[in-house]
């Protein structure tokens, strides 16, 4: 009666003759044999800590060398150490430049074609367009509404202009 140990948890069971030369009997249960296919590792989150199982094609993909257990853990991390300050593909120098200038130079805040005074709603537009140009001459506040219809609408910014003169 051949005994055999299990090759995961080194427990004792039968196998039976005919199947030991096969080659079948290495694994105790269903369980163990599912273990003995699995080819990746546990590593440690690199926010939270938590072990995170990743198979091998994770592991050589990973272009930071760091692993997450999940899309929160790995966004906290884009978020807060990868895509910050000068990083960031839309950093600009680390200024609101034109609404700080717009508030520093106590411009009132209304919007210039509807009169809106939610300063949450108002947003800095520039007249001739051209976003290098942060002249207080050349910006006016509009709302997010008005600002959107005057730059998709051409009917719209040309009654916006002949305001403004």
């Amino acid at each position: 009666m051949p005994i055999v140990k299990c090759r995961i948890c080194n427990n004792e069971f039968y196998v039976k003759p005919s199947h030991q030369k096969l080659g079948c009997g290495k694994y105790c249960s269903r369980t163990c044999q599912a273990k003995s296919q699995l080819k990746g590792i546990f590593v440690n989150c690199s926010i939270c800590r938590k072990k995170a199982w990743k198979m091998p094609r994770e592991l050589k993909h990973s272009k930071s060398g760091k692993f997450f257990c999940g899309k929160s853990c790995q966004t906290i991390w884009r978020n807060s150490i990868v895509y910050t300050g000068s990083n960031h593909p839309n950093w600009k120098g680390g200024t609101r430049s034109y609404r700080d200038r717009m508030l520093h130079n106590n411009v009132d805040k209304v919007c210039k074609r509807c009169g809106e005074k939610d300063i949450r709603l108002l947003s800095v537009h520039h007249i001739d367009e051209n976003r290098k140009n942060n002249k207080i001459e050349n910006l006016a506040w509009l709302c997010y509404n008005c600002h959107f219809l005057i730059h998709r609408d051409k009917e719209e910014n040309a009654r916006f202009m002949k305001v403004l003169v």
